[in-house]
């Protein structure tokens, strides 16, 4: 793909998107995970959305495991070229032990270095 097709795709994607600009760290959010994060990884800051200076948020639904392993996560809002960062980053989350299954939304927000 060409760097034209390339920064083409992008724009296409990024007029498509809305999503809000944020600066500051991610954060586990939804009443229905209080279960405080043990382990969080920071998400890779993709290197085409570094050239474009793409920031903003990515949200990610979790379903944590009573053992508090993450079980199953997908992207519910954000731009593109970040959501696939973020979601490898939301899988290595690990939350404290629970005796029943949880859910949650994780808020990555990602800022030009």
């Amino acid at each position: 793909m060409s760097q034209r097709t390339r920064v083409a795709l992008l724009a296409a994607l990024t007029a498509a998107t809305s999503l809000s600009i944020y600066a500051g760290a991610q954060q586990a959010q939804n009443e229905a995970l209080i279960r405080r994060a043990k382990t969080k990884v920071q998400p890779a800051y993709p290197d085409l959305a570094r050239r474009m200076n793409i920031v903003g948020t990515v949200k990610v639904e979790v379903v944590v495991t009573p053992s508090g392993t993450v079980k199953d996560a997908h992207v519910i809002g954000g731009h593109p070229v970040l959501a696939g960062a973020a979601l490898d980053a939301a899988k290595k989350w690990r939350f404290e032990p629970s005796p029943t299954e949880s859910s949650g939304v994780i808020d990555f927000k990602f800022e030009a270095h």
